[in-house]
């Protein structure tokens, strides 16, 4: 890949935010502004630059609409309800008409454009290995896991112990849903990862919305990351995890919105929601730097990627997310941003979507080289398409368009997919 440099970027890593920045990208990496060399792609005051950001939790085969959730506000006991009520369900049986294949890549825009380039999609290997490193996005694949730790679980992976010991030795985050319920055996799971010896600074526990004051104290101690879906529990349990006591005690905390099935839209609107979750909680803010936090450094540091991503800085991958600014604070920009602000996304030195009108011409070499590419795959491989965005014209790399329509050809009528937003 040719080199280029970001030039006259307001950069926020999220540890600081930078104006006037050069960023030089030689191949998949940031080189150093010093010896950058290459194209230049101006910026300019309009926008600010972000890192590429990081679902922490999503389950790529379940990004599908309308949301399942309980009926008449009697809220679930634990996940296993739900799931009976999502397999029960009209959207289950209409889901069903859509391949895997598909569903991966209609999971994959649903994190471009709200500008992730990386997703822990939290199945069994053996479900997202086929797609990795074909969509538009990183699905992670370096993890080991568990469904959650109880004896009702869905049996992924190897088991609990298994799957712990192998990520110690891999050096590869162990993830596991933990304390998803209020039944006594799920409220005894984070005891019982404890007493294995599998509770320690590779797990990355998601919901934890049965923590006990003494668990969270016990997560610190062990230095496990939380991954807080606050717009799923809401919808499951009513209620979501201690999160004010979790930052308070330092718990390294990310963000995930889970499948639409029950949670948020994308990141950019499980942002919103927890915000304004935290605001009903607690009456205060949550600060907007703690939330960009939560999608940046915080998963890159659980997923045990914070060598290769979630910052911006020489040496990582030419990770970037580059959205157009709105507000003063490029904090509460990116908290507050919408789809239709996001106006570039790289991954990998890559760019993967663009607004032509800003970035055609800067990037035309790399367009122009796609069309020799191949066109394989349900959303047109690494070709580049256009579409409308928010009145603006697009380019995305694949054919989400045509992917779009072939989704709607296999369920019989026009189905709307707000996690797509480009006209039809």
């Amino acid at each position: 890949m040719d080199s280029y440099v970001l030039s006259g970027a307001t950069v926020v890593t999220p540890e600081k935010i930078s104006a006037g920045t050069q960023i030089a990208v030689s191949d998949d990496r940031i080189a150093s502004s010093e010896n950058g060399a290459g194209r230049q792609v101006p910026l300019g005051e309009g926008f600010y630059v972000y890192p590429g950001l990081i679902n922490a939790h999503d389950h790529m085969r379940g990004n599908y609409l309308p949301r399942i959730g309980p009926k008449n506000d009697n809220f679930y006991i634990n996940w296993c309800p739900w799931d009976n009520d999502l397999k029960a369900s009209g959207t289950y049986e209409e889901r069903a008409n859509i391949t895997v294949e598909q569903m991966y890549y209609l999971s994959a825009y649903k994190s471009l454009f709200s500008g992730v380039t990386t997703v822990q999609d939290h199945f069994d290997h053996k479900f997202n290995s086929p797609y990795a490193g074909k969509t538009p996005v990183r699905i992670l694949q370096e993890y080991c896991l568990a469904h959650e730790i109880s004896s009702f679980e869905l049996k992924w992976g190897e088991g609990h112990k298994i799957e712990h010991d192998r990520a110690l030795e891999k050096d590869w985050p162990f993830i596991t849903h933990l304390e998803e319920g209020f039944d006594a055996e799920t409220m005894d799971c984070l005891g019982i990862l404890d007493r294995e010896g599998c509770l320690d600074s590779h797990d990355l526990l998601i919901h934890c919305i049965g923590f006990s004051d003494d668990d969270i104290k016990k997560v610190k101690k062990t230095g496990a990351s939380v991954c807080w879906c606050p717009a799923s529990n809401m919808l499951m349990f009513n209620v979501t995890a201690k999160i004010r006591k979790l930052l308070k005690a330092g718990v390294n905390v990310c963000l995930g919105t889970d499948s639409t099935a029950s949670g948020s839209l994308n990141t950019l609107a499980e942002m919103k929601f927890a915000r304004d979750i935290y605001r009903q909680m607690y009456g205060e803010d949550i600060p907007a730097k703690t939330l960009v936090e939560m999608v940046t450094v915080n998963p890159a540091r659980a997923l045990r990627l914070d060598r290769e991503t979630g910052t911006i800085k020489p040496g990582m991958l030419a990770d970037i997310a580059v959205f157009r600014a709105k507000r003063d604070d490029p904090c509460e920009n990116l908290v507050n941003a919408t789809m239709e602000d996001l106006a570039l996304l790289i991954v990998a030195g890559r760019p993967v979507y663009g607004d032509y009108e800003s970035f055609g011409a800067a990037f035309e070499p790399e367009l122009k080289a796609a069309e020799k590419e191949s066109g394989a795959g349900p959303a047109g491989g690494r070709k580049y398409t256009d579409i409308v965005v928010g009145g603006r014209r697009m380019f995305v790399q694949g054919d989400p368009a045509k992917l779009y329509r072939d989704i709607r050809k296999a369920v019989g009528f026009e189905k709307k997919l707000d996690f797509l937003p480009f006209r039809m």
